[in-house]
């Protein structure tokens, strides 16, 4: 049997293997119902040949789409294929970038087919004096076996070197053209000689020869033996020009001109981030968890298989290591090993998710995977057992807590620094965050909670809190939940965020943009989180319970007027009553149509409709006063903690697919801001007797990234000369100097200016603008026109993002698109809108998130100055009247040169700031000079 030399050339056929896959596996598909069985099938296959091979060099080769010179010597060559299948035509994309995260090489040559590619690069290796290794399943490629060139299957792993050939087919690798032309090829379309099947071929090349031996020797055949010989001769003359050209269609050529040498062909590190992506994507669950391994994608040695094994199922890791400490000597011991550990992993329990009450009732710890232990400080049930005293506990803890040089990794800290803040420690030392680093790694994987975590990275299923604490109304807190069940859940969470640690961090390391992005960015803002989170706004309730008595009776008035509209009373909160009266009884067109099919009433349609049919108009404004209402003028007021008389928001860092910020109970990233609705809510943020509000919020931060990214010369010049962008863009776009643009051609180029960043089209222009599309499509191709560098920035961020399947900011962070090469159009234009703005709206985040770091820093120092809300691309302080111009003048530097030293910037950062007694007043008084106004109550 032919044997493989070690660290051969491995050439893939992958186009074989693609449809072989495809009709060889069941019709896989992930939870989206995307089809995955031929991306599956072929990878697996590429997963075998490293594993068995391990080879420093390798090709994968797939056809290239459109004709070759093959199809001008025969125009039926393969016309009898039907068009590739739509199930499989979606996964040729995301097979090649997982192929290119794989580190292998992927070739396509326009104008060749993979045979073509692949003989040119065997012939070329050969020559070179190295062995290769052909993957394939087609038998046109044992033309090329040689001595030193064999073929392997990898769906059978059955090995094809020249005996092997002679063996299979009956003739030698030599004559395999002849042996093709002359019996043709049905998969292909390439004709042969009609009558002549496979043993006939064989009886004549063993008789005679190739094609030359025998139309030189025709009157040899009828001595021949096989059925038929006698006038055969007639028959192969008649045919010899069919039997040539099938030779011609046959043949491999190994003269292709590439622009890879074989021995170029080396494999770089894998893209650990990509092939995460991809993997959780397509929900491919066994080699997610290999990614781990540092092996990947090698790894060990194994035999080939026609399809990987199953998917591990979830399990339960072993709870035998896991202690519980009750007794002072344990606890003197676990106190020892932490100080003596480089990192160790812990957790806080409590008996509620709100940071100003929630009470502390255990810690857990872990030092080495699989050991961990749970402290109890507060369990109330009636058998507890005796428990170490609790002041006792925290002051001997307070040390090690608090010692910024003893490693700690924990699983959403912040929360877990906010409670211990309540029980007198100030944590430190924080140094990894296992839910930060997941987000980092990729924003779009999946929730980056920690039983997620676990079962996407470790294939472990967590105890559940419902699983010990049981659901709804009859839930126990923590704290009443007997120990036996307490301690292991809580021991778990220390072991299983040490263990994410472990496989997470190497991964962000690998990056080191991503590891720097945690190590400056996201983990000191924890800290500036928690702070912010603990302080709290102010709330006026008076204003607000006017302002939601005020609604009340607008809402009213709304409900009456969309009864007379519609002729007769319905419920306004009700879809399926708003569809009977606006597409049955009414008859308005039918824009949108839900996943189930019904007419669609949402916000985009209803403000669509709006255009043209007053009773969507009514209805669009009672929907957003109702909003209004229930979020915030009749909620704020409940939420007022009774402890610290304050709101406490939750900010959380890892929710948003761009990096900004999102806020929860309350949400203050969506109070309007435009609307006199809005500002009348931000009137109830007060500040307290003795001190102002500082509004400080960055000046067209997006616009101003976007002229960084594209270097648009016009538009660089504009903000370093400090111009009104607007007025700017209207001069340009009306051909009007900026002294004569009007408010309304400034209005005009601002919807253009804002809605070109989130890739807006003629069609949203012109409804944005109340005009037609052509005239909407007129002003976009002016604007592309006078800034020629955001056309080209926006066209080269598109293919940038369908080649490697994410784009990045100025910082470095990774904002993947996952339908960016979507078969569905729509999904796909979506994702490159998406494309074009996330990294203006990532660097946007990058930038506060930096400038909040730096400022919290300086607050240290500052006792009458408090950071109270994060608000997307504003920042809003407390400040004592005594000091309030020097804060002003302070943040402002501070937020300006944020950038200087990180992310440096074409164009300068501009920051407006106001003062006042409440957060619209300091809107109000926004000023971009440093010669701000201070209002006074």
């Amino acid at each position: 049997m032919t044997q493989i030399t070690a660290n051969p050339l491995i050439l893939v056929d992958a186009s074989s293997y693609l449809y072989r896959a495809y009709h060889a596996l069941p019709p896989l598909t992930n939870s989206h119902k995307e089809p995955t069985g031929a991306m599956y099938g072929v990878l697996n296959m590429l997963r075998s040949l490293l594993s068995q091979y391990h080879p420093s060099h390798i090709a994968v080769v797939f056809d290239a789409k459109g004709k070759t010179f093959r199809d001008e010597l025969y125009v039926q060559y393969k016309s009898h294929r039907p068009p590739m299948p739509d199930d499989l035509a979606s996964q040729i994309e995301p097979l090649y970038r997982m192929v290119r995260a794989m580190g292998l090489p992927l070739l396509v040559v326009a104008g060749f087919e993979a045979d073509d590619v692949i003989g040119t690069l065997a012939q070329q290796a050969e020559k070179a004096g190295r062995s290769v290794v052909i993957s394939t399943g087609d038998k046109d490629m044992a033309q090329l076996v040689t001595t030193n060139i064999t073929l392997i299957n990898t769906m059978n792993n059955t090995v094809l070197g020249s005996q092997e050939v002679r063996d299979k087919y009956g003739v030698p690798p030599e004559l395999m053209i002849d042996f093709l032309a002359l019996m043709g090829d049905s998969s292909d379309n390439i004709p042969g000689v009609p009558g002549v099947g496979e043993k006939t071929a064989q009886a004549l090349i063993q008789g005679l020869g190739g094609l030359d031996c025998l139309f030189s020797n025709l009157e040899k055949i009828a001595t021949l033996t096989f059925r038929g010989a006698k006038t055969f001769a007639a028959k192969l003359q008649q045919h010899k020009e069919l039997a040539y050209l099938s030779y011609q269609l046959a043949t491999i050529k190994t003269d292709v001109k590439l622009d890879i040498a074989h021995d170029k062909l080396n494999i770089p590190p894998p893209d650990i981030d990509q092939l995460h992506q991809l993997f959780s994507r397509y929900e491919f669950k066994r080699w997610l968890a290999e990614l781990n391994s540092p092996d990947w994608p090698m790894g060990k040695k194994r035999p080939a298989t026609s399809i990987d094994e199953p998917t591990a199922p979830s399990a339960r890791f072993s709870q035998d290591n896991y202690q519980i400490i009750l007794d002072e000597d344990s606890l003197s011991h676990w106190i020892e090993q932490l100080n003596q550990a480089d990192l160790f992993a812990f957790d806080t329990e409590t008996d509620g998710l709100d940071i100003i009450n929630a009470n502390l009732i255990g810690l857990s710890f872990a030092i080495t995977p699989g050991e961990a232990a749970y402290l109890p400080l507060a369990h109330d049930y009636s058998d507890a057992p005796i428990q170490l005293d609790r002041t006792l506990v925290l002051d001997k803890l307070k040390p090690l807590l608090e010692n910024p040089q003893k490693q700690k990794v924990g699983q959403n800290l912040k929360f877990d620094k906010s409670i211990l803040a309540r029980c007198g420690i100030v944590l430190q030392g924080i140094a990894f965050d296992t839910m930060l680093e997941s987000y980092i790694l990729n924003t779009v994987a999946g929730r980056h909670d920690m039983d997620s975590l676990s079962q996407r990275y470790l294939q472990h299923k967590t105890i559940t809190f419902e699983e010990i604490a049981g659901k709804g109304k009859s839930q126990l807190t923590f704290n009443q939940i007997a120990l036996e069940q307490a301690a292991p859940y809580a021991a778990e969470d220390a072991d299983i965020t040490l263990r994410l640690h472990h496989c997470l961090w190497p991964q962000l390391q690998q990056s080191k943009a991503l590891s720097w992005i945690f190590t400056h960015i996201e983990m000191p803002l924890l800290s500036v989180l928690s702070r912010i989170e603990s302080t709290g706004v102010l709330i006026d309730r008076a204003v607000l319970a006017q302002h939601s008595q005020e609604l009340t009776t607008r809402l009213t008035e709304l409900e009456e007027q969309a009864h007379l509209l519609a002729e007769e009373p319905f419920n306004l909160a009700s879809p399926k009553q708003l569809q009977t009266i606006l597409y049955e009884k009414q008859q308005l067109p039918v824009l949108k149509k839900t996943p189930k099919g019904a007419p669609s009433t949402d916000e985009e349609v209803l403000a669509e409709l709006a255009l043209d049919y007053p009773l969507a108009k009514v209805l669009l404004e009672y929907r957003g006063l109702a909003k209004l209402k229930t979020t915030y003028t009749d909620k704020l007021p409940s939420m007022i903690n009774p402890t610290s008389g304050r709101v406490h928001t939750s900010y959380h860092q890892a929710v948003t697919v761009t990096g900004r910020l999102s806020s929860r109970e309350p949400n203050l990233q969506n109070i309007p801001i435009r609307s006199e609705e809005g500002r009348r809510i931000r009137q109830a943020f007060i500040a307290p007797p003795g001190y102002q509000i500082i509004a400080a919020d960055y000046s067209q931060i997006e616009l101003r990234i976007m002229a960084h990214l594209s270097q648009d010369s016009g538009l660089i010049k504009a903000f370093t000369a400090d111009k009104d962008i607007h007025r700017a863009t209207a001069a340009e776009v009306f051909n009007v100097s900026v002294e004569t643009a009007t408010d309304e051609q400034r209005r005009s180029a601002k919807a253009i200016n804002f809605g070109l960043i989130y890739g807006m089209s003629a069609f949203g222009l012109a409804r944005q603008l109340g005009i037609a599309r052509v005239e909407a499509q007129h002003y976009i191709d002016l604007y592309f026109a006078r800034y020629p560098g955001v056309a080209n920035y926006m066209e080269a961020i598109r293919k940038q993002a369908a080649t490697q399947g994410y784009v990045t900011t100025l910082s470095g962070r990774r904002l993947y698109l996952p339908d960016i090469n979507a078969s569905s159009a729509m999904r796909r234009k979506a994702a490159e809108r998406e494309a074009i703005n996330a990294p203006m709206q990532g660097t946007a985040a990058d930038i506060i998130k930096s400038a909040m770091i730096e400022i919290d820093a300086w607050l240290q120092h500052q006792p009458l100055v408090r950071m109270i809300m994060q608000v997307h691309d504003e920042l809003v302080f407390e400040v004592h009247e005594s000091v309030v111009q020097g804060a002003v003048e302070k943040i402002r530097h501070l937020m300006e040169q944020t950038t200087e030293k990180s992310m440096p910037l074409t164009v300068p950062l501009c920051v407006n700031i106001g003062v006042g007694a409440n957060w619209d007043q300091a809107h109000c008084s926004y000023q971009i000079n440093p010669s701000v106004s201070v209002l006074t109550k």
